[in-house]
């Protein structure tokens, strides 16, 4: 028991409790170096996998790929409607940080034992792990999707035959490092773990 009366957590545990997504407008550099990103890859491979399909795969954009990224997504942007000020802020998200890494899916949907919702929750644990080892490594950032992983131009730059573009991961350093993810308090869940968890009879 701590101080306050309250159990004491393994420091691991402590650190999935603090976890926050962080947005681009408050990321700066650095953003992970190779090292990093091979940690960050080697915890998202020891995510649950039946069958160990591995049905996903990342893209890491940084450098000059950027300014490529922010064509694409102003482009898609204005291929939706959006006018120029709108199509440029989605331009920004590309950007502002230091390192976007693409999320694919490559969804087996004949395989014979393992249908494609498992392949989904694999996937889906592999990113929470990645996530996880950049905030362990000090890194903060933000999963982004939306309507535009639908446009054919980005999924044309990203996609493989057989994959499906997922999303992006915005990373880099946070800007108010006061504690991981750049948060001053951890944000209050939406739900409590008494809305989730029930005995079952």
């Amino acid at each position: 028991m701590n101080a306050a009366g309250s159990p004491l957590l393994p420091p691991a545990l402590e650190a999935l409790l603090a976890r926050r997504s962080l947005g681009v407008k408050h990321l700066v550099e650095p953003g992970p170096d190779d090292a990093a990103l091979a940690a960050m890859a080697a915890a998202a491979l020891r995510a649950p996998d039946h069958a160990e399909l591995v049905p996903y795969r990342l893209r890491v954009v940084r450098g000059d790929a950027r300014r490529r990224l922010a064509r694409l997504f102003e482009q898609a942007a204005r291929d939706a409607g959006k006018d120029g000020a709108a199509a440029g802020v989605d331009a920004e998200r590309a950007l502002r940080a230091p390192v976007t890494v693409a999320v694919l899916a490559r969804i087996d949907l004949g395989h014979p034992l393992v249908p494609a919702h498992e392949q989904w929750i694999a996937l889906g644990a592999a990113l929470a792990n990645f996530l996880n080892a950049a905030q362990a490594l000090g890194y903060a950032g933000k999963m982004l999707s939306g309507a535009k992983v639908r446009h054919a131009a980005l999924q044309a730059a990203f996609c493989a035959p057989g994959e499906t573009l997922v999303g992006w991961v915005a990373l880099g350093t946070a800007a108010s490092p006061a504690q991981p993810g750049g948060a001053r308090q951890p944000r209050r869940a939406k739900a409590a773990p008494a809305d989730i968890l029930a005995s079952w009879s």
